[in-house]
């Protein structure tokens, strides 16, 4: 099994380390632009191995897209880091040539991979890869509701007082600060609704705080997230490594899906060897409708905004 991580900043290394430190993929390559920074990144994680018990092989590149050949997941994480006020719909006009190009180097070294998309805004960065490249549908996914949710439960633990491991909970829709849908109506505590632990003015709040989770981090850390974000990616890539079926919420093209069509939106999907193996839709009440209706409607204008 050999992955590829494009863009070997703080995301894109924190990636390759866990998913080295999970040691079920026989080869991980770093590529960056930036002359010897993915060298420098491998090395340094390789130094790593014997501490930390995995035999990944990690090596890195600058902009030798041909020690790329033969991946069969390539993640993308280039492009620049959100800056404290930054929107990620204001970084669309940079990263979505950095995208596009990097999206076609790597298809043309490994036609049969499956894609995954970090780079911001992500819904619209999914879909122009979904443009931009022949790969089927089922095999370019946006990271985004898997971190959305890995925040969304912490914060749910934190009103809960109790562990993560306790949580059950997900984010759909738009990965933005306005676009996240979060189900606090099917969130759970060992199957228990949390309804029955909190009030409705704190479930709001939960819910308001995953909102702007990466925003309040860029706040605080003066760039993006890096250390879950690179384990949300290392998750959905174990998964299709390793055939897992298991079910995140990813941003995924639909066509009807949710009422929905011709974008790229979070939803739960089940995840495998062929990538996306199926788009799950739930039942969602009256008031999820609307707001993954309004969330759809902000992902499309920003969407508009790209230039094929």
């Amino acid at each position: 099994m050999k992955v590829t991580i494009v863009g070997a900043g703080a995301v894109g290394a924190s990636c390759a380390e866990y998913i080295a430190i999970k040691d079920f993929a026989s080869e991980v390559v770093l590529l960056d632009i930036k002359e010897g920074f993915a060298e420098g990144k491998a090395m340094d994680l390789m130094q790593t191995a014997t501490l930390n018990g995995f035999d990944t092989k990690i090596t890195g590149t600058t902009n030798d897209y041909s020690k790329t050949a033969g991946s069969d997941v390539v993640v993308i994480t280039s492009g620049i880091p959100r800056k404290p006020g930054m929107t990620r719909e204001e970084l669309i006009g940079i990263n979505a040539n950095i995208v596009k190009e990097v999206a076609s180097n790597l298809i043309e070294h490994s036609p049969e991979t499956v894609m995954i998309v970090v780079s911001n805004p992500m819904d619209t960065m999914t879909y122009l890869v979904h443009k931009a490249t022949n790969l089927s549908k089922n095999k370019v996914i946006g990271m985004g509701g898997a971190l959305d949710s890995a925040r969304f439960k912490y914060r749910l633990s934190e009103a809960l007082e109790c562990p993560p491991s306790d949580v059950d909970g997900m984010v759909i829709g738009g990965h933005s600060d306005t676009g996240m849908v979060p189900l606090t109506r099917l969130a759970t505590r060992n199957s228990v609704p949390v309804s029955e632990f909190l009030k409705e003015d704190r479930l709001e709040q939960v819910s308001e705080d995953t909102k702007v989770g990466g925003a309040t981090l860029t706040k605080l850390l003066g760039t993006s997230a890096w250390y879950a974000p690179g384990a949300a990616v290392s998750a959905l890539v174990q998964a299709i490594a390793c055939d897992q079926k298991k079910m995140f919420p990813c941003s995924a093209l639909l066509d009807g899906e949710y009422g929905l069509s011709d974008l790229c939106i979070g939803v739960p999907v089940i995840l495998g060897k062929n990538g996306i193996e199926k788009i799950v839709e739930i039942e969602l009440n009256d008031a999820e409708k609307a707001k993954m209706k309004e969330s759809a409607e902000g992902v499309k204008k920003t969407n508009d905004l790209l230039e094929f």
